[in-house]
């Protein structure tokens, strides 16, 4: 037999009450243990810029001038990324910076200065073919680390990168731009859609 508690608005069942309470509780803690500073919105705009960077990229004669289009969209989506983290965490009052979101970029960071140093050395070689593989897998590997202390669908993104890197380096050729794009520009905004709708943005 379920307990009743009246009150002015009807009878609330204390079982059902308790339950509520529960999730609430079990949401606030997922809140305060993982990292939700990161920006779906903020991924969206990346994911947009990409697309435009790969049609841009496509369009050039050189690998050197390949490579220019795509650094330059790198730098473009940590910009847009930062500036869309402080809009949200200001609008929701949380703190930008805390012991989370430290284990988040040391965890992020190391994948993502091993892609910078490969993409070095591969293009000191001239390997340029191998380039749009090791930049979804190495992505895809800083996503999943630092997702560790984000929620749960940020390492789903990385696995994702990562099967499209994998994808890269087997498959033909003609595979690596178009996935580049799928990855960069797709999946961003597949996942930004996501984290907004359900992480406040």
């Amino acid at each position: 037999m379920k307990q009743k508690l009246h009150t002015d608005s009807g009878p609330i069942f204390l079982p059902e009450r308790a339950m509520e309470n529960l999730q609430f509780i079990r949401q606030t803690m997922e809140r305060a243990t993982a990292y939700t500073g990161i920006s779906g919105t903020g991924l969206v705009w990346v994911g947009l810029s990409a697309l435009v960077a790969a049609w841009a990229a496509v369009q050039q004669n050189s690998p050197a001038h390949w490579l220019f289009v795509w650094l330059t969209e790198a730098a473009l989506s940590i910009g847009l990324s930062g500036l869309m983290m402080v809009k949200k965490s200001r609008r929701l009052q949380l703190p930008l910076w805390s012991e989370t979101a430290r284990r988040f970029l040391l965890s992020f960071g190391p994948p993502m200065l091993a892609g910078v140093l490969l993409t070095a050395v591969l293009y000191q070689h001239q390997l340029f073919d191998l380039i749009p593989g090791l930049w979804l897998l190495l992505y895809g590997t800083a996503v999943v680390a630092g997702g560790t202390y984000s929620v749960k669908v940020v390492p789903v993104m990385g696995f994702c990168f990562m099967l499209l890197g994998l994808l890269a380096l087997l498959g033909p050729l003609s595979w690596s731009q178009p996935l580049v794009a799928t990855g960069f520009g797709g999946l961003h905004i597949l996942f930004g859609l996501w984290i907004a709708r359900h992480y406040g943005g």
